[in-house]
């Protein structure tokens, strides 16, 4: 049964996956945008760290969901990990794993903002199969398939590269959700021909990338449910991701961090060489204010 499934979606038969995303959204999360009540919204771990109850009652949705129709398979999600820290575990595991981030960009949707996203991934033993990222409230759907390529409602797919010369804009960690440590590494993009600006949803920016309307990503944390979808998409787009060790990441942990996925190879490492170079001090415009992501 399992191995038939994971055929199944390594063939592009990714149909009932997305169907059950977008059931999940309809349920839990659409009819809650723009009408949370106070008490719906709880800080975890600070003010930046929220939940809703949209992200807990769409992630409960999609666990049901998705173990129905892979049986045998466990999900490794936000809101889970967040209760039981040993349910990381499992991305280690043998089962296949249902990577899930109820709603991606959680602060934006408190806010009424609409880019906000839901990411599935599909992973076995540390390696991403499959991918879906759906923004309901922009009507976008964005799936990878390794091997396969990745599309946009049905449509390829393609992150090209910078021309030559062209200002990179990257999308980084938000300073709201950083170290001093993380910090310092992420100023090394504050130079000549670079324009960093703090991300938004990581799952909009990874698309972001896919479709080459950003030159690409830096980030300084490593959570499997932020980042599996949107790295597969990536790369199944034409771009690339390294650490600042030059490894590829591992959605299964333990990365050197900060860590980069961009267009084109040559962008990638050229975003790692400056995260991993000395300190410089703050560029004036290194952080413009824009939305974090939550």
């Amino acid at each position: 049964m399992i191995e038939d499934f994971l055929e199944h979606v390594l063939a592009g038969g990714t149909t009932e996956v997305e169907e059950a995303v977008r059931k999940a959204a309809a349920a839990e999360i659409t009819p809650r945008f723009r009408q949370l009540a106070a008490h719906e919204i709880v800080e975890k771990n600070g003010p930046h760290d929220l939940v809703t109850v949209a992200d807990r009652s769409a992630e409960a949705h999609l666990t049901a969901s998705l173990t129905a129709l892979l049986p045998g398979s466990v999900v490794v999600g936000e809101e889970a990990v967040h209760a039981d820290p040993a349910v990381y575990d499992a991305l280690r595991g043998d089962a296949p794993v249902w990577i899930v981030d109820p709603v991606d960009g959680t602060r934006q949707f408190v806010h009424g903002d609409p880019a906000f996203c839901t990411l599935v991934a599909l992973a076995r033993h540390g390696e991403v199969l499959a991918s879906w990222t759906y923004a309901p409230a922009l009507e976008q759907m964005a799936v990878a398939v390794r091997g396969r390529g990745a599309t946009l409602n049905g449509e390829p797919l393609r992150s090209g590269a910078p021309a030559p010369g062209e200002v990179l804009e990257v999308a980084s960690s938000h300073p709201d959700y950083t170290t001093p440590e993380q910090k310092r590494a992420l100023l090394g993009l504050a130079v000549d021909g670079v324009r960093p600006r703090p991300c938004g949803s990581a799952g909009l920016e990874y698309l972001a990338v896919a479709r080459g309307a950003l030159s690409g990503v830096a980030f300084s944390w490593e959570y499997a449910w932020d980042h599996a979808a949107g790295l597969l998409l990536v790369a199944e787009a034409g771009g690339a991701d390294t650490t600042v060790a030059g490894e590829p990441f591992r959605v299964t942990g333990g990365n050197a961090l900060p860590f980069t996925a961009a267009r084109d190879a040559a962008t990638a490492e050229r975003i790692r060489t400056l995260l991993g170079g000395a300190v410089r001090p703050p560029h004036p415009s290194a952080y413009p204010e824009t939305p974090a992501t939550g």
